[in-house]
């Protein structure tokens, strides 16, 4: 019986403005593809609409077996994958499900540019419950900064105060232990 080798996460660079083409066109090869979308508005001289734009313009992400690369890389404004080196580099899972648990709630996202150094915290409530992200305090309101480190890249999420608690004060054995403590 052969053995089965787990599929990996992959960045894909993609030509620009070709993300859709690309997601399309990997579905298209019964692949595992993911192309995390917003919304935003936009404005034209006769109209206004909403359009759905990619989370990280230029990038389509991508489970693969890297020894199997080479249909992923033929298809059609696919530059190559991310690698360290001349290696392809895996994204964690974890990462990968950070970023579709912000696109799937109602919390709205939007590409952040540069990543603003901050505390780290983990979200304690909300449709986010779990996340670790750093806080960045922008035009006076604290929102969170979701880092996928592979890409350099960073996802803002505007978050309710009362659903942080700074990670230094919790506890990773102690499964309750993100629940915020009432101050007195």
């Amino acid at each position: 019986m052969p053995e089965t080798v787990p599929l990996e996460w992959y960045a894909l660079h993609v030509r620009s403005r070709h993300e859709k083409i690309v997601h399309a066109q990997l579905e298209a090869k019964q692949q595992d593809v993911f192309l995390p979308l917003y919304s935003a508005k936009r404005k034209w001289a006769d109209r206004r609409k909403v359009v759905s734009l990619p989370l990280f313009p230029g990038y389509v992400f991508c489970r693969f077996d890297s020894a199997r690369r080479y249909s992923v890389l033929a298809t059609t404004g696919v530059i190559d994958i991310v690698r360290f080196g001349s290696e392809p580099a895996p994204i964690p899972d974890s990462e990968i499900e950070a970023v579709q648990m912000i696109v799937n709630s109602p919390v709205p996202a939007e590409p952040y540019p540069n990543l603003v150094e901050g505390q780290s915290v983990i979200i304690s409530d909300g449709p986010l419950n779990g996340l670790v992200a750093k806080v960045a305090n922008v035009r006076n309101a604290l929102r969170l900064v979701v880092n996928v480190q592979l890409l350099g890249r960073a996802v803002l999420v505007e978050m309710d105060r009362d659903w942080i608690v700074p990670q230094s004060s919790v506890n990773p054995l102690h499964p309750l232990s993100a629940v915020p403590q009432r101050r007195v």
